[in-house]
């Protein structure tokens, strides 16, 4: 039996002609083939279909289409499809998937589904699907150079503890030293009898020390002629190339934040609230943003409050929260000044300033002075 090929061009013709008198557009983006839901302005569906999730398909597919909105939700193509879209003309809105309950918790949850779900919250109120915002194609790629580096520095430590716990069940112990300077110092330490082993995940672990040290040779090079805004966050000490220029790519624009204090939470690191009647339990942080940014603050915070960190503001306020004691009181310290640390980072690079360690204590000393 063959095909009505003119009915079905027939009918396609009409849903463009009822998009182009514009409606919504839901895509459940798949690895390799999406799911796509066009409703009417009275929310009605008039269309579903897959497209193959390839730049050709899908460019083929809503080029042609009139300007309209599009829906689809955060994940590993959502990047360069949204930049797809709005190249062809379309509102895009990239749908946070940690909010999406509606979809993941659905008992029904399908791609179809998936696909209609976001074509309806965009229709209601594009709010409901708390849209972010993906950054363009040049930042994704020097961002990458960043979580490849942290890829080859967790492949490190994962070799670097797998040696020390095969020599450990043997009745032996690596010597202690850093991971830079693992593959210089414990080639002696190995014992005779796992040397065959071990010595071949020595030779790799001294490779990717190797490419580390690349890695940020590229990393200070990006920092300092692509984007030297980073000079005025490396001004805090603990601040460095690494941790300043995946603040800068992260963040992207420092304007998105008409408050400093909101960068805190858009990084995940103010407290989770769950608030009910008299009922306000501590609760840990939302670890809503960038893991990887989160961790570099972290990172930055345990040397500013640690035994080599300079005396500044910052430090003294963390130090408090630790002196106040109880259960987990330097663990909350240490995200605390993560926090105001981000808060500081956003302060300086929308101002230019210059940074004051010892701001708050300049107007203290002067009142004694006097």
């Amino acid at each position: 039996m063959k095909k009505n090929t003119k009915a079905m061009e027939k009918g396609h013709s009409e849903v463009q002609d009822k998009i182009a008198g514009k409606l919504t557009v839901g895509i459940d983006l798949g690895d390799k083939i999406s799911r796509v839901c066009v409703l009417d302005q009275e929310g009605e569906i008039i269309e579903e279909s897959s497209v193959k999730t390839t730049d050709g398909a899908l460019r083929q597919r809503f080029a042609a289409m009139s300007s309209t909105r599009v829906a689809i939700e955060a994940g590993a193509h959502s990047p360069w499809v949204s930049r797809l879209l709005e190249g062809c003309g379309h509102e895009v809105l990239v749908a946070n998937a940690r909010k999406m309950r509606l979809i993941y918790e659905n008992d029904r949850k399908c791609d179809r589904v998936d696909a209609e779900s976001l074509a309806r919250l965009a229709r209601l109120d594009p709010k409901l699907l708390a849209p972010i915002h993906h950054r363009d194609a040049s930042r994704q790629a020097d961002l990458a150079v960043i979580r490849a580096r942290a890829a080859v520095v967790a492949a490190r430590t994962q070799l670097i503890n797998a040696m020390r716990g095969m020599v450990k069940a043997m009745g032996g112990r690596l010597p202690s030293c850093s991971t830079k300077s693992f593959h210089l110092k414990v080639d002696s330490a190995i014992p005779e009898s796992l040397r065959l082993a071990l010595e071949p995940l020595l030779a790799e672990i001294s490779s990717l020390t190797e490419s580390i040290r690349s890695y940020d040779r590229q990393i200070e090079e990006l920092a300092q002629t692509k984007y030297p805004e980073t000079a005025v966050l490396r001004q805090v000490t603990g601040v460095g190339a690494l941790t300043a220029l995946s603040f800068v790519l992260t963040l992207e624009d420092p304007r998105r934040f008409s408050r400093s204090r909101d960068v805190g939470a858009y990084l995940g690191l103010r407290p989770k609230h769950r608030e009910s009647g008299n009922s306000s339990p501590q609760l840990g942080i939302t670890k809503a943003g960038d893991r990887d940014l989160r961790r570099l603050l972290v990172q930055s915070a345990h040397y500013i409050l640690g035994p080599f960190g300079p005396d500044t503001d910052l430090r003294r306020w963390g130090l408090k929260l630790t002196e106040r004691g109880g259960k987990n009181a330097k663990k909350r310290a240490l995200v605390a000044a993560a926090r105001k640390l981000a808060v500081l980072l956003h302060r300086l690079w929308v101002t230019g300033e210059v940074y004051e360690p010892l701001r708050e204590a300049h107007p203290k000393q002067a009142l004694e002075a006097a």
